[in-house]
This record gives C-alpha cells, structure tokens and sequence, in this order.
C-alpha cells in the first residue's frame, strides 16, 4: 500500500486496504484513536475528525486504487486532488471510530480520474464525494 502514496504519518489517512477490484473499487479502513494530531485542535473537549480529512481519507484510498489499477507509474507520476463535487457530510466522527473507505473508479482519460467515495462509522454514512484526480509528472 505504502508504494501507492507518497504520504507518511501524520498525513497517511489508510491504515488497511481490505479489498480491492483493480479498475473497480476499493475498500480500506482508518482506525481513528485519540492520539490523532487533529483531535488536539478540532475541537478540544469535542474531538471530531475534520470533514476535510475525510475526504482527504477517500482520495487516498482512490489513488490506491488508481495505481493498482496501473493507471500511473508512482515512481514518475504523483496523482493529486483536482476537484470535488457532491461533497455531504452526513455524521460526526470521533476518536475509536474505524472509519470504512469505499471508492469506485467512474472514469479515467488521460491524466484525469473521476471516482465516487463513501466513508461509513458502524454502517452509517458519514462522508460522500466525486473524487477528480489528475495525474501529473513528479
């Protein structure tokens, strides 16, 4: 999985890759503890994981996806967030969640993906997004 991202702690938002279907889907997880940098600021006395890195969370687990679909070379290539579109967030989620990553692969010509996401706490949803990825030379 490393091999996919070029993120490291404390930026790396997928702890586990439990499924794949190459040029399909994904599916991945992050365990959130209260030791999470985020949680110190966002919100003391109220720790909720920030909407932001959510989403952040699913192109992670995209651009997992995107590679292993050998959509792009990480050794040449970096895929970076282009757009999102249909961004809800729909439940708080906190320090002890495991926070399931779902993302499928719509689209991809080019350089340029499109994916849907999901992410669920305990089988509610808590963040949706279309994902715009754009593959770009390093």
């Amino acid at each position: 999985m490393l091999e996919s991202l070029p993120h490291r702690y404390p930026f790396l938002l997928v702890d586990r890759v439990v499924d794949i279907d190459p040029g399909k889907k994904i599916k991945a997880y992050k365990n959130l503890t209260h030791n999470e940098s985020f949680f110190n600021g966002h919100f003391p006395g109220y720790p909720i994981m920030p909407g932001v890195l959510q989403v952040e969370a699913l192109a992670q687990a995209g651009a997992i996806l995107c590679h292993a679909s050998k959509l792009y070379d990480t050794q040449t290539q970096l895929a970076v967030l282009a757009g999102l579109d249909e961004v809800r967030f729909r439940k708080v989620v906190c320090p002890g969640d495991r926070l399931d990553l779902e993302v499928e692969l719509l689209a991809f010509k080019k350089i340029i993906g499109k994916l849907r996401g999901k992410a669920t706490v305990d089988g509610e949803l808590a963040c949706e997004a279309i994902i715009l990825a754009a593959v770009q030379a390093l």
